[in-house]
């Protein structure tokens, strides 16, 4: 059981989902399994489906991206790079 202040999440404008697999039997896990790779997988390999980049940072600025992260400014992923 958790509290969750409902007023920080709609001023920062986040966004809040969740998932869970638990109550599925491991075969209809295992056929989501098999489906994401004969159906999502090849659309993502010919460049179909991408994820959206907000930016990229080296690892040595971490905080810079922990901080664009905090901002809430960004739209899409922010990568670390080695």
């Amino acid at each position: 059981e958790a509290t969750l202040n409902m007023l920080i999440v709609m001023l920062k404008r986040l966004a809040i989902t969740g998932s869970t697999l638990r109550p599925r039997s491991h075969e209809e896990k295992a056929e989501i399994g098999r489906s994401l790779l004969r159906e999502v997988w090849p659309l993502v390999d010919q460049g179909r489906v991408k994820p959206i980049v907000d930016s990229v940072f080296s690892m040595a600025k971490t905080a810079d991206a922990h901080a664009r992260m905090a901002g809430s400014g960004h739209i899409g992923k922010i990568l670390l790079t080695p």
